[in-house]
């Protein structure tokens, strides 16, 4: 499998300066946007002129100069035609099912993924008409046998949020096209570090809350997918993206824009200490699951799938078999050790943690978790880069020595 480097294609692509000549870009915070003679306005409402006919804007729920740069970056990081920047990750899986899906279609998704995304499969989509099947990520035949006459979509994402299983994105974009689908995929866990449209997907979605901006200051998603669909998304009479109003803030985007340039080696760095703490948890003993090591299941595969030089992730879970020691490993880690910060969401410049069958995966039922393989004592934590390695290494270990989960 050919490996990419997509920091060096977002080094390259074209760098957009200030209105002055700065070396930050601009922040355009019209709502609204003129144009020099009357005419031009009907025809930008027909589609005749645009940001690319004649450098066109109409209104930044529409399409706006800012923002627009943020898509063009992400668009040469991803190796898509083009991106759509939106107001959270949500609005972006959303939108892009809701024009790829019409009532009657159906989507084969990936049972490991956020419990937001699973609500929205499960309980949101059914009462617009689509319906979904659930099934094991890492078993593509499994992908295969769902399939329905009325389905129109394959849903995964890259590494399961929370059980980190991978899925295997070649061999779903070849089932994809073979039957005329679209391959979407959430690729939130590891931006950089895979590459899913150069796989083969047909959409990728993010989560830029996460790691892409790295700072859990603000609230972002993005689609990054062909000129074609994004036409489409932001189409004036049918477009889900326009009508539905996600709209990215500009002054978001124009933060996201500072962070993307060291995107690369934050996720070096979040990868490295993650493959370090592993390392030593397994020697422990300790039930740690990270794509980095060696007995992970699935190792050979995220070793094909990730772009030389970023590692394994930030991303990995312990399992405490039950609730109350997870609650026992979140408080020793948070409020003796200090290592961290029980919290929702990840790709901080700390370490989040949180059991996830109580937290981020709670809208899926406990019959549902158990399928899926999530424990409810699993603790999933997104590690950080603040403080000494060998310092958050001590504070691991006695916090797994404290609880018991030490085994050798």
């Amino acid at each position: 499998m050919k490996k990419i480097n997509p920091e060096q294609a977002l080094c390259e692509t074209r760098r957009e300066f200030g209105e002055h000549g700065g070396v930050t870009p601009s922040i355009s915070r019209s709502s609204t946007f003129t144009v020099m003679n009357p005419e031009t306005m009907p025809e930008i409402f027909g589609g005749i002129r645009g940001p690319e006919q004649g450098g066109c804007f109409l209104y930044s729920r529409h399409f706006n100069p800012t923002v627009d740069i943020l898509a063009r970056y992400l668009s040469a990081m991803e190796g898509t035609e083009f991106a759509v920047c939106t107001a959270s990750g949500m609005s972006a899986i959303s939108c892009a099912l809701l024009q790829l899906c019409r009532s009657g279609d159906h989507i084969v998704s990936s049972d490991t993924i956020y419990g937001g995304s699973h609500a929205l499969f499960g309980e949101l989509l059914p009462q617009f008409g689509i319906s979904t099947s659930f099934v094991n990520p890492a078993d593509t035949a499994a992908f295969e046998k769902a399939i329905t006459p009325n389905t129109r979509v394959l849903y995964t994402e890259t590494i399961g949020n929370p059980t980190l299983k991978v899925a295997d994105i070649p061999a779903l974009a070849q089932l994809a096209k073979s039957r005329h689908l679209s391959l979407v995929v959430d690729n939130t866990f590891t931006p950089m570090m895979i590459s899913p449209a150069r796989l083969g997907a047909d959409v990728v979605v993010y989560s830029m809350t996460k790691y892409i901006n790295g700072a859990s200051d603000l609230v972002a998603g993005a689609i990054c997918t062909s000129k074609a669909m994004v036409h489409q998304l932001m189409d004036l009479h049918t477009g889900r993206v326009m009508l539905l109003g996600p709209t990215m803030d500009t002054r978001m985007a124009f933060d996201i824009i500072q962070r993307l340039p060291h995107l690369a080696i934050r996720m070096r760095e979040h990868s490295r200490r993650a493959m370090a703490i592993c390392l030593r948890l397994e020697e422990l003993g300790v039930p740690v699951v990270y794509p980095g090591l060696p007995s992970f299941p699935q190792h050979d595969l995220a070793s094909e799938l990730i772009n030389e030089g970023y590692g394994y992730g930030g991303m990995f879970t312990i399992d405490c078999s039950s609730r109350a020691r997870a609650d026992d490993l979140l408080s020793e880690l948070q409020n003796k050790e200090d290592f961290g910060y029980i919290a929702v969401s990840l790709g901080y410049f700390d370490t989040l943690m949180s059991c996830s069958g109580a937290s981020t995966s709670s809208e899926i039922s406990p019959a549902d978790q158990q399928k899926m393989g999530l424990s409810p004592g699993l603790v999933r934590l997104s590690i950080g880069y603040t403080g000494s390695l060998e310092k958050r290494m001590e504070q691991m270990e006695r916090a797994v020595r404290t609880v018991g989960l030490v085994k050798k």
